[in-house]
């Protein structure tokens, strides 16, 4: 890849990530990172820790990089495309990772050609281990679908998928991280309340389901395989899934990454 250098505007949380994983696999120099944040102190941080170049003026990162992440939040984001556009050119690559907006948002408050990939990852990026689902605007190149796939590839997986699917990627993906975070945190209670120490019942929890993961995921077996691996006739886990099958679990999880992706909808901006 070519070292041209990159540009953020806004530099958050999931900016810092792709960061962090740009400096960790040597596809930026510090120096070739521009990020505009308006928070002073968050500068500064960025500036001292990373090494890479701030600025508080969002035009600067348009004038000085070609391919610029837009990572701030989306309740700014018109805002913010209405203080760029003017110099955004068709040698431009804009890579968006802003929840609930379309492409179609950003090809109306931008000008006629503008190339755009919209990209969702999840909150994994900070360890990476995201994975991001990316969808191309209508100006979008061959070669910048490319592009963004490597640059993501730094904080985990990355697939790609028709934008129609984004809403269900932000259900399931990006709210995913809170669903299996609830259910460690509900399982760790269930060993507190059988009489087990609070840090022996927090580790024997987060080590199990990442345990699980990696089993089904080295195996290549089915969750329904492992499950019935872990169940022998008439024992403890077994009794223990006659629960969750009582009260609905399944369901549960069905009906809450529903509601979470009609919320998506619901939130929808174009």
């Amino acid at each position: 890849m070519r070292r041209e250098g990159i540009g953020f505007i806004g530099g958050g949380v999931m900016a810092e990530a792709l960061i962090r994983g740009f400096l960790n696999t040597k596809m930026y120099k510090p120096n070739e990172i521009l990020v505009s944040e308006p928070n002073d102190q968050r500068r500064q941080y960025l500036e001292e820790f990373y090494g890479v170049l701030t600025t508080s003026e969002n035009l600067r990162v348009l004038r000085n990089r070609k391919k610029v992440i837009l990572a701030v939040k989306p309740q700014v984001m018109e805002e913010v495309l209405g203080d760029v556009k003017e110099e955004v050119s068709p040698e431009h690559l804009l890579i968006t990772i802003a929840a609930g907006l379309p492409i179609k948002f950003y090809e109306k408050r931008l000008p006629e050609g503008t190339r755009l990939i919209r990209v969702m990852p999840n909150t994994c990026a900070i360890v990476a281990r995201s994975v991001s689902v990316i969808s191309k605007g209508s100006f979008a190149t061959p070669d910048d679908l490319e592009f963004v796939k490597k640059l993501f590839s730094v904080v985990g997986i990355v697939l790609t998928a028709d934008e129609r699917y984004m809403d269900g990627v932000t259900a399931l993906s990006g709210s995913g991280p809170a669903f299996v975070a609830l259910f460690i945190e509900a399982l760790t209670d269930a060993g507190i309340l059988i009489g087990l120490p609070r840090d022996l019942a927090e580790t024997l929890a987060l080590e199990t389901v990442r345990g699980t993961v990696e089993l089904i995921s080295q195996t290549k077996k089915s969750p329904s395989e492992i499950k019935a691996m872990v169940s022998s006739p008439g024992g403890t886990t077994i009794s223990a899934l006659e629960i969750f099958y009582e009260k609905g679990f399944p369901g549960i999880v069905m009906s809450a990454v529903k509601r979470a992706y009609l919320r998506s909808l619901e939130l929808k901006v174009e």
